[in-house]
C-alpha cells in the first residue's frame, strides 16, 4: 500500500509539467479591506467552477495562472462579502486587478494553515481539524492554553501532557505525542519535551488549530498523535489596543470536610495587555501578562509575569522581502502538587512522608527568541525561521535544570496552477545541564516535502520526510569518530545506531461529493524520539521516584482516517457537522509505568516508582462526531463547538497472565484513558447580552497501575464511587457595556462536582470569576 501511494505521489509531480503548459495567462493583484485599506491575508481567488484557485499572502497579494479566454472569478474571505466577476484574459498577457471586500459579521468561512503548512479552507483538508477562535478563549476567562484546549473535542490534558483521541495516558514530566506550536514553532523545552502551557502568550491569540492524527511527515517527532498550533495576531492598518483585568474566588468543596483553608479566601487575579500597530513598513505587536493564583490545594500556588513583542519589517526596495523577530520572556514562582494525602479530608493536601512531601516549590525563567526571514519575489516563497528557547528551573528539592533548545526550519513553497509544492529542512540542538540532568546534547536533522493538488472538487495531498536524531542516550560513546583501524568498527556501529534515519510518508484526499458535502480519507506515519529526560532523569517527589530508562527505544506508528463533513446554513448561521472513523497503531509504544524499578533499602517504597518503558505494540480505534459554527438566526447570534469521541485502546501483544497482575483491569485496555469524551461550548447572544454554557463528560478510567491503588491512600475507594464518569458544566454571562467595554462573569464547575482526570489528583471545586475587557 505504501509503495503504491509513493508511486501516486511521483506521478502527481510529473503531471505538474503538463499542467504548466496549459496556463497561458496571469492574473495578479491585491485583496484589501474597503474601509481600512488593509490587505486581507489568506483570502481565496478562484474560478467559479473550482478548477483553479489561490490564496493571498500575508499582505493580501496574489498571483494565479489561468487559461486564456473568459473566466468567472470569485473572491471570498471569512467575515467579508464575496465578489463575483467575469474577466476576459488574453493569451500571454498579465492582468492586474485589486479587489476591495466589505466586512460582514457572521460570514463564517474558516481558513487553516496547520493541515498542510499552507493556507486552505477547513472543509478541504484531508485530515480532521478543529478550530478554537480567540473570542471563545477570552469569553471563558482562560488564563492558560492548558485549560482552554480542554474544550476542543477529543482533546484532554493530564498533568500538562496533551493527548488527542486517547493517544496518551498519564505521563508525568515525560515526552508528548502531541506537538504544540506557536506560529509553527515548537513550544516544548528541549530537555523533557513537555509543553510549557503557561508560557504560551494567550494575550496575543488569534486562533487555535488542532490537527488530529499522525503528522510527523510534516512536523517531525512528537507529532505522532497530532498537532496543536496557536496562531498569534498581527496588526492591521489601524492601531488596536486590548486590555483585560480578571479575578475569581474558589467556593467550598461539595464535601466540606475537604475544605482545609477554613474561613480564608482562596482566589486568583491577573491582567492581559496587548497593542498592535503599523508604522509604514514596520509592524509592532507588544503584550504583557500577570497572573496570581492562591490555589485550592495546600502549598500549591502560582505567580507569573510575562512580556513579549513581535517586530516585522517589509523592505520597500526589495520586492517580497520581510524580516522579523519575536521575543517572549516569563518568570514563574509556583508550588507543584502531585498526589493527595487521601480521598477524604486530605484530598486537597499533599501526601507526606517523614522526610519528603509531594509538593515541590520552584522558580522558572523561560525565554524564546525567534528571528525569521520571508522572501517571496514571485511564484516561489522562501521562509527561514529560527528559535532559541531557554528554560531555567530552580526548586527546593535540589533538582534544578537548565536547557537550551535551538531550532531552525527552512521551507520553500510555490503554486503552479492546481499544484502547491512545499519542501524544506529542519534542524534542532538541545543542551542540558544542572542538578537534574547530566550535561547532555541532543541533535536532529530532517528533510521533508509535500505536494497539494487542487482538482476542483478533488483535493489530493502527499508528503515524505526523512529524519535522524541523537537524543544523548549514552555517556560512554567513543571520544571521537576517528578512522584508525582499532576504532573504525566501533565508530561505524555507534554512528549507525545513533543516526539511522526514519522515513515517513503521508497521503490524503478530499472530494466534494455533493453541494456542501466533503468526503475525506488520509493515512500518515508518525514517530517520537525519547526525550533526554525520559532516558536520563532520576527525580523524586515525596517518596515517589521517577526512574530513567537509557534503553528506551524510538516509538513509531501510523494513523488512518475516513470522514465526511457536511456544511450547514440556517439563515445567516453557518457551520458544519463532521463524522469520522480513525485507527491509530503504535510500535514500541512508550507508556509511563508504575513498578519496582529501584532497590530496597537504597530507594524509598521498596524501589517502586514510575519509568517510561516500551510496552510493545498497540492500537486505538474509534469514532468522532463534531459540530461547529457561528452566525445569526434572525436577531439572535449563536456560536457552538461540540463533539463526542469514542475510543477502543488495546495492546496487540497483551499477556493476561502477566499484564492483568499489574493492572486494575483484567481486560485488555490501555491505561489512563477515557473511552467516552463529550465536549461542548455554546454561546447565544441578543442585543448587548450573551449567555454561554459549556460541558465536558469524562467516562471512568477503567485501567490504571494496580500499585497506584494499593499504595496511595483512598485511590481505590474513590474510583469505586465513580464507576460511570462525571459531567462538568461551566456557565457565563457577558454584557457589552459599550463598543469598547465588555464585562463577563462566569461560574466554573457549576454543580460543584468532584472529579479527577488521573488518580490522586482531585480537580478544582466551583469557582466564581469575572473579567472586564477593553478594546480600542
Amino acid at each position: 500500500m505504501i509503495y503504491g501511494l509513493r508511486t501516486l505521489y511521483l506521478l502527481l509531480l510529473l503531471l505538474t509539467f503538463h499542467n504548466l503548459s496549459a496556463q497561458d495567462a496571469v492574473l495578479r493583484g491585491r485583496v484589501f479591506d474597503v474601509r481600512s485599506g488593509e490587505g486581507i491575508a489568506f483570502s481565496t481567488i478562484a474560478t467559479n467552477d473550482g478548477k483553479y484557485g489561490v490564496l493571498t499572502d500575508e499582505n493580501g497579494y496574489y498571483r494565479i495562472s489561468l487559461p486564456s479566454g473568459p473566466q468567472e472569478i470569485r473572491v471570498r474571505m471569512i467575515g467579508y462579502s464575496s465578489i463575483d466577476t467575469l474577466l476576459k484574459l488574453d493569451p500571454g498577457r498579465e492582468m492586474k486587478i485589486n479587489f476591495a471586500l466589505t466586512e460582514q459579521n457572521y460570514n463564517w468561512d474558516p481558513v487553516v494553515i496547520t493541515a498542510s503548512r499552507s493556507a486552505q479552507r477547513l472543509e478541504q483538508t484531508v485530515s480532521s481539524m478543529d478550530i478554537m477562535p480567540a473570542r471563545m478563549v477570552e469569553n471563558r476567562i482562560e488564563n492558560t492554553m492548558e485549560t482552554a484546549v480542554e474544550q476542543v473535542p477529543g482533546v484532554t490534558v493530564i498533568d500538562g501532557q496533551a493527548n488527542i483521541r486517547g493517544g496518551s495516558g498519564f505521563s508525568y514530566g515525560a515526552g508528548t505525542r502531541v506537538l504544540v506550536l506557536v506560529d509553527d514553532l515548537p513550544m516544548m523545552a528541549g530537555d523533557v519535551n513537555d509543553v510549557k502551557w503557561n508560557f504560551l502568550p494567550i494575550e496575543q491569540l488569534d486562533q487555535v488549530e488542532v490537527l488530529k492524527g499522525a503528522s510527523s511527515a510534516l512536523f517531525g517527532s512528537s507529532a505522532l498523535n497530532g498537532v496543536i498550533n496557536m496562531r498569534t495576531v498581527m496588526p492591521g492598518e489601524k492601531p488596536v489596543t486590548t486590555a483585560s483585568v480578571y479575578g475569581g474566588v474558589y467556593d467550598s468543596p461539595k464535601d466540606r470536610e475537604k475544605k482545609w483553608w477554613g474561613d480564608q479566601t482562596r482566589g486568583s487575579s491577573g491582567f492581559n495587555v496587548s497593542h498592535r500597530q503599523k508604522f509604514k513598513n514596520l509592524s509592532l505587536v507588544a503584550g504583557a501578562h500577570y497572573f496570581n493564583d492562591d490555589g485550592y490545594r495546600q502549598r500549591e500556588y502560582e505567580k507569573r509575569y510575562r512580556i513579549n513583542t513581535h517586530l516585522r519589517y517589509s523592505f520597500p526596495n526589495v520586492k517580497g522581502l520581510t524580516a522579523g523577530v519575536a521575543v517572549n520572556t516569563q518568570k514563574t514562582l509556583a508550588g507543584n502538587f502531585l498526589i493527595w494525602a487521601n480521598d477524604t479530608s486530605g484530598a486537597y493536601l499533599p501526601l507526606q512522608s517523614a522526610d519528603a512531601s509531594t509538593v515541590s516549590n520552584y522558580v522558572s525563567y523561560r525565554t524564546t527568541f525567534d528571528p525569521y526571514i520571508i522572501y517571496s519575489p514571485g511564484r516561489w516563497m522562501h521562509k527561514l525561521r529560527m528559535r532559541y528557547f531557554m528554560a531555567d528551573n530552580f526548586n527546593d528539592t535540589e533538582q534544578g535544570s537548565l536547557s537550551d533548545f535551538y531550532y531552525l526550519d527552512y521551507i520553500s513553497q510555490a503554486t503552479y496552477g492546481k499544484f502547491t509544492f512545499s519542501g524544506g529542512t529542519t534542524g534542532t540542538m538541545t543542551k542540558t545541564s544542572g542538578e537534574l540532568f547530566d550535561s547532555r546534547t541532543g541533535t536532529s536533522l530532517a528533510f521533508y516535502t509535500q505536494t497539494d493538488v487542487n482538482l476542483g472538487k478533488l483535493q489530493l495531498s502527499g508528503g515524505f520526510r526523512m529524519e535522524s536524531a541523537n537524543t544523548g542516550i549514552s555517556t560512554d560513546k567513543p571520544a571521537a569518530l576517528t578512522l584508525t583501524s582499532a576504532s573504525l568498527r566501533e565508530n561505524i556501529d555507534y554512528a549507525t545506531k545513533r543516526f539511522k534515519p526514519l522515513k515517513l510518508f503521508r497521503a490524503g484526499a478530499n472530494y466534494q461529493l455533493f453541494e456542501g458535502t466533503f468526503l475525506r480519507s488520509s493515512y500518515g506515519q508518525g514517530f517520537r524520539f525519547p526525550s533526554i529526560g525520559e532516558r536520563s532523569v532520576r527525580t523524586r517527589v515525596g517518596d515517589i521516584v521517577i526512574y530513567p530508562n537509557e534503553e528506551l527505544q524510538n516509538e513509531t506508528g501510523w494513523s488512518a482516517e475516513i470522514g465526511v463533513k457536511q456544511l450547514l446554513k440556517i439563515s445567516s448561521w453557518k457551520g458544519y457537522i463532521d463524522v469520522s472513523y480513525f485507527h491509530q497503531q503504535y510500535k514500541n509504544m512508550m507508556e509511563f509505568t508504575f513498578g519496582q524499578w529501584g532497590s530496597f533499602p537504597v530507594d524509598p517504597l521498596f524501589g517502586l516508582g514510575f519509568k517510561s518503558t516500551n510496552i510493545g505494540n498497540a492500537y486505538i480505534k474509534g469514532i468522532e462526531l463534531d459540530l461547529a459554527g457561528e452566525g445569526k438566526i434572525g436577531k439572535v447570534s449563536q456560536t457552538i463547538l461540540a463533539g463526542y469521541t469514542y475510543i477502543n485502546p488495546r495492546q496487540l501483544d497483551f499477556d493476561p497472565a502477566k499484564d492483568s497482575t499489574k493492572n486494575t483491569s483484567d481486560d485488555n485496555i490501555l491505561k489512563y484513558r477515557f473511552r467516552h469524551l463529550v465536549k461542548f461550548d455554546s454561546e447565544t447572544g441578543y442585543g448587548k447580552l450573551s449567555l454561554g454554557l459549556s460541558g465536558r463528560f469524562y467516562s471512568n478510567i477503567e485501567n490504571i497501575d494496580e500499585p497506584f491503588e494499593q499504595l496511595i491512600p483512598g485511590v481505590k475507594d474513590y474510583r469505586s464511587q465513580q464507576p460511570w464518569g462525571t459531567w462538568i458544566f461551566d456557565a457565563r454571562l457577558s454584557w457589552q457595556i459599550s463598543e469598547k467595554l465588555r464585562l463577563t462573569t462566569m461560574v466554573k464547575n457549576l454543580l460543584n462536582e468532584e472529579f479527577m482526570t488521573r488518580p490522586a489528583d482531585l480537580q478544582a471545586p466551583r469557582s466564581f470569576q469575572f473579567s472586564l475587557g477593553l478594546k480600542m
